[in-house]
């Protein structure tokens, strides 16, 4: 019993660990160009593969490259992919699913038929596709993937902006005389995108890992630019040799993603009213009950 408890209290903290996990992949990203010891694409051939070591922590890879330092920049590159990825669908995503929210009828017909067809094909096939047309190269994955990740804001955008349009308030607004305009910019966008950025937490994990497959495949992130998955396949050849340093990238991409998921998760239950604990349901009904008693 005692150790189901102590599990029970282990998972409890799992929010808490995903927001320092999230948390640090910020700051590391924010910070690189100061945190990180060594110049990432300094190369120093006669230190290949070198052990982890006071003078590198981390070891180097095949090139004499200080692995901590590559990590640490990695985190800046996806950061800053992640978040254009993010803005790019996000903005996309809400125009869209509010327009049809708020015109409704074949506009909203047309739209979300485009969306639907977008939500049919995975985004990893969608963005291969875009890469296959306009080449490889950052701005171009950055594109592909905003395009794979547009339709499923888009889909929220549009249940959370039906429901607003269908407050009492709106309708006072419209009795009012309050300009189409107005009800828009003023009341529909901002009760959607506070809405919708609480859902585009958890894809932010998925863009991460997206972003290095399309580096892994040599689709994504060039070298010698430091990117996860860019360290993972120069390290594969080594894996027998050097395993750190297939493991250590893979393993920081794992806890981001993961990190990524549960912070999500914990959100957006966060925003479910769930019942009372039966014991303290036991206690206010005690105090309604004495209170009760106590009444004239």
């Amino acid at each position: 019993m005692r150790r189901l408890r102590d599990l029970f209290q282990a998972l409890a903290q799992l929010p808490r660990l995903a927001f320092l996990a999230v948390g640090l992949f910020v700051l590391l990203g924010v910070l690189a160009p100061w945190l990180a010891p060594y110049d990432p694409n300094a190369q120093d051939l006669l230190a290949t593969h070198a052990d982890p070591s006071w003078q590198h922590w981390l070891g180097t890879d095949h090139l004499g490259r200080d692995t901590l330092s590559r990590l640490i920049v990695s985190a800046r590159t996806s950061l800053v992919g992640m978040s254009l990825v993010l803005l790019i669908a996000l903005s996309v995503g809400i125009t869209i699913g509010t327009v049809a929210g708020y015109r409704r009828g074949w506009v909203e017909e047309v739209l979300m038929r485009i969306v639907d067809v977008g939500l049919a094909m995975p985004s990893l096939i969608v963005a291969l596709a875009v890469i296959g047309i306009f080449g490889t190269g950052y701005w171009n994955m950055i594109l592909a993937l905003a395009l794979a990740w547009w339709p499923g804001s888009a889909r929220i955008s549009r249940a959370v902006a039906v429901g607003v349009m269908n407050r009492p308030h709106i309708e006072s607004l419209r009795v009012l005389g309050a300009s189409p305009g107005r009800i828009y910019f003023h009341h529909l966008l901002p009760s959607t995108i506070g809405a919708v950025l609480v859902y585009a937490t958890a894809d932010a994990g998925a863009v991460a890992l997206s972003i290095a497959t399309l580096s892994f495949l040599g689709l994504g992130i060039q070298p010698p630019t430091p990117e996860w998955g860019q360290m993972l396949v120069d390290a594969l050849p080594y894996l027998e040799s050097a395993p750190w340093q297939v493991i250590l990238p893979g393993l920081v991409l794992t806890l981001v993603v993961i990190g990524f998921n549960l912070l999500g998760e914990s959100i957006a239950l966060n925003r479910v009213p769930t019942p009372l604990p039966r014991r303290i349901l036991l206690k206010r009904r005690a105090m309604a009950a004495d209170w009760r008693k106590a009444a004239p």
